[in-house]
């Protein structure tokens, strides 16, 4: 089932995605050459914590860390650890939180110091494509509409989409209906409609989209060890298009821009 929520609900997930986001902002200043993923998780957790919310990912599914940090092959669900983040690396950093009842969800990919232009491209990309499936949000459009339009972007500049994993609704849930695939034909699927909060976020990889699990049971890499990223916002259907939840008020301007540069 597919919920639409209220003023009052959009303004309880208001509240908490602008707190991933604002806890996401201090992560990424966090992340440098030397730093640990187990250092970054443990002060995700503290910050959570202290606003008073949940980590929503810790203990989920048995899921034992804060975050979901992934390195360069890695895709999405890296567990944190003693590794130590390298010149060059880029590092997924997925994070959820539980306020009041409600949940918030949102990534982003970042270069460790300096990267290579391969790698700043991947990241570019991929979050310019985020911002085609956002502007694919409005009352009336299909849920496919989103997947078709990241992956058109995604695909015009040579890199793959992966499948096994899709973006979600969210609410009182972390993941609730509908399923939100990065790829396949548009005008498929549920109509969007008013007040649907959904979290989108595409998985882009360098080489070919197939990936596999590793031996912690969480980890997904590519299956050829090409690089991937990864960035997610969660947005809420509204009657002009949709507002984005976890953009934050200094971020605006840049994503605006993003936007811009992934429609032309």
């Amino acid at each position: 089932m597919i919920v639409c929520r209220s003023s009052a609900e959009i303004e309880k997930l208001r509240r908490v995605n602008q707190l991933v986001a604002r806890i996401l902002a201090e992560l990424r200043a966090m992340v440098r050459p030397g730093v640990t993923t187990q250092e970054i998780d443990a002060a995700a957790e503290s910050l959570v914590r202290a606003a008073g919310a949940e980590p929503a990912f810790k203990g989920y599914h048995g899921y034992p860390a804060t975050v979901c940090a992934s390195v360069n092959e890695q895709v999405v669900h890296g567990i944190p650890s003693t590794r130590k983040l390298a010149e060059g690396d880029v590092l997924s950093l997925d994070m959820g939180a539980k306020l009041g009842g409600y949940f918030g969800d949102s990534a982003v990919t970042v270069a460790v110091g300096s990267v290579s232009a391969d790698a700043r491209q991947l990241l570019k990309v991929t979050e310019e494509a985020l911002f085609r499936g956002i502007d694919a949000v409005k009352p009336g459009a299909r849920v496919s509409d989103i997947g078709a339009a990241v992956q058109a972007h995604v695909e015009a500049h040579g890199y793959s989409v992966v499948r096994e994993f899709v973006g979600h609704g969210i609410g009182t849930e972390l993941h609730e209906e509908p399923q939100i695939a990065n790829y396949g034909p548009g005008g498929r699927g549920p109509r969007l409609s008013e007040g649907m909060v959904l979290a989108i976020e595409p998985m882009v990889n360098v080489g070919g989209p197939e990936t596999r699990i590793l031996g912690d049971h969480w980890t997904a890499v590519t299956k050829d060890g090409s690089l991937s990223a990864h960035f997610e916002h969660t947005v809420v259907v509204a009657s002009g298009g949709c507002e984005i939840l976890t953009l934050l008020a200094g971020d605006a301007a840049r994503d605006a821009e993003l936007e811009n540069a992934a429609r032309t």
